[in-house]
């Protein structure tokens, strides 16, 4: 019984070209709405011309043709404005007429019949210079089980330069404008980042106006929701999305999902980011759904983002806190480039088996998590029934948390060493781990999770036998899939994963 309890248990952790262009040339806006930008594409792949970011080139191959998706790329031209926003939150337009053309990344079906009529659109993150999906890498599972379609934006001008580092051929044609005055006392400021905000909006306007060429051509685009994994989210919400409509009057973007623990960004090159006493940096809701979905490794450091979770009209608002997660899992950097295309755009190599070249003061695997991944598949779902059906999201208990705001902060632990509230999970629910959500040593040691499993003696003390390890295990799921903290394909998972494959002794 010992040895199938054991693999029951460790199986379970184990888990852990074409053309577009509208009627008239360049960007434009009907009556009241975001202009339309203009989109070539897809741009042809051959084997000398691949695009950066491509499934087909990072370190552990996404299968998208196994799954019924297609990849592909298309430029996207229009002009924006340059905004100023004041710390009482009036936005005023500094710059207009700024000419970009970046590039979007679209996985969609390959058949519309199987759509589902939902765009998850990602800001691309842009931490080590390329353009690197950290939101897709965690939820395209669900993308791809789901029927949605995903679009990443590229929208910094760091992004296109590794790209034309990458392929000057293929992307000789990106670029950003940028108002013509410098930033005082800074002649050096990169300010072709300040239109990124209305290529947002603009590219939103383009996926969600029928076409009969372009992007998305053919799919009845009904709802589209934003993720990323650092600020721009939280700035967008803010300040530009009651800005960003169609000429009905509708919202461009349906929801939001914050992913992660980053504040708003500044809002031009010659801004400054909201400080820590700025009213400008306290989440706010809007007219659609925002979620802001939390590790418990940010928790402690981000205490002062917690906010009473609204319904009212105008702040639709969720704070979720993810207990038993850390900042970072293996997940992200299987999406890294291959190496060689990372020297190429001249960064140093990380491999996706051990991404850091330190040593944390415990010896720890890379561990690999579903925890925060399911929490995001289920923070879509509810994000998705709140916008189709009215039903508000489900509110979470916020992780316990001791003299939280102060330097001697730390969490409220249950006998297993783990923390209280939060948005749980069976991993939790029915334990068989200690989870600490930061490994002590420097540099990225703190991002990632240090996971204790439980010895053989522990289990058998707690569950008895295999069997009843898996009914509490299916009782947990059951519970959370109902409240709307597991997805039911996600539950299924952690249930089959729980059952220990059959052995000879």
């Amino acid at each position: 019984m010992r040895i199938s309890l054991v693999q029951c248990v460790c199986g379970l952790l184990a888990v852990l070209g074409l053309i577009f262009v509208p009627a008239h040339a360049g960007a434009q806006a009907a009556r009241g709405g975001t202009p339309v930008p203009t989109a070539v594409g897809p741009i042809p792949v051959t084997a000398d011309s691949v695009p950066q970011m491509t499934v087909k080139r990072i370190q552990q191959v996404v299968d998208l043709d196994g799954a019924g998706y297609v990849e592909e790329e298309f430029f996207v031209s229009g002009s924006g404005n340059a905004y100023d926003w004041a710390q009482d939150g009036s936005v005023s337009v500094i710059a207009s007429g700024l000419p970009y053309t970046t590039r979007i990344m679209v996985r969609r079906p390959v058949n519309a019949s199987r759509f589902s009529g939902n765009v998850v659109v990602e800001l691309i993150n842009n931490s080590r210079t390329y353009d690197w999906p950290m939101a897709w890498s965690v939820v395209f599972p669900h993308v791809l089980e789901s029927g949605h379609a995903y679009v990443g934006i590229s929208i910094r001008p760091r992004g296109i330069d590794t790209m034309k580092k990458f392929n000057p051929a293929r992307y000789d044609a990106l670029s950003f404008g940028a108002p013509q005055q410098a930033c005082p006392g800074d002649a050096a400021a990169d300010r072709r980042e300040d239109v990124h905000w209305d290529i947002i909006s603009q590219v939103g306007a383009l996926l969600k106006t029928p076409r009969p060429t372009g992007p998305l051509a053919g799919f009845n685009v009904q709802r589209m929701y934003v993720t990323a994994d650092d600020g721009d989210v939280a700035t967008y919400v803010n300040a530009i999305h009651a800005r960003a409509n169609m000429p009905d009057g509708r919202s461009i973007y349906d929801g939001y999902l914050h992913k992660g623990n980053a504040y708003p960004v500044r809002i031009n090159a010659c801004a400054q980011a909201p400080g820590a006493n700025d009213p400008r940096r306290k989440d706010r809701g809007a007219n659609v759904p925002v979620v802001r979905l939390l590790t418990e490794g940010d928790v402690l450091t981000s205490f002062n983002m917690r906010r009473d979770d609204s319904d009212a009209p105008g702040d639709l608002y969720r704070l979720y806190e993810v207990a038993a997660t850390s900042h970072m899992d293996a997940s992200y950097y299987r999406h890294l480039p291959l190496v060689e295309d990372q020297v190429k755009m001249g960064q140093p190599a990380f491999q996706s088996a051990w991404p850091v070249a330190i040593k944390c003061a415990i010896e720890i695997p890379l561990t690999d998590s579903p925890v925060y991944r399911y929490a995001m598949n289920a923070a879509l779902v509810n994000i998705d029934r709140w916008v189709r059906e009215g039903k508000p999201a489900p509110r979470a208990e916020r992780v316990g948390v001791r003299n939280g705001g102060t330097p001697q902060a730390q969490f409220v632990l249950d006998e297993f060493g783990n923390a209280v509230g939060g948005v749980r999970s069976p991993y939790l629910d029915v334990p068989a781990a200690t989870y600490q959500a930061k490994t002590p040593g420097p540099g990225v040691c703190g991002n990632l999770l240090n996971m204790k499993p439980f010895d053989w003696t522990r289990l058998e003390t707690l569950y008895g036998s295999q069997k009843a390890y898996a009914a509490k295990v299916g009782q947990a799921v059951d519970r959370l899939v109902q409240q709307g903290w597991l997805t039911r394909p996600d539950g299924e998972r952690i249930k089959r994963d729980s059952v220990a494959p059959a052995t000879k002794e």
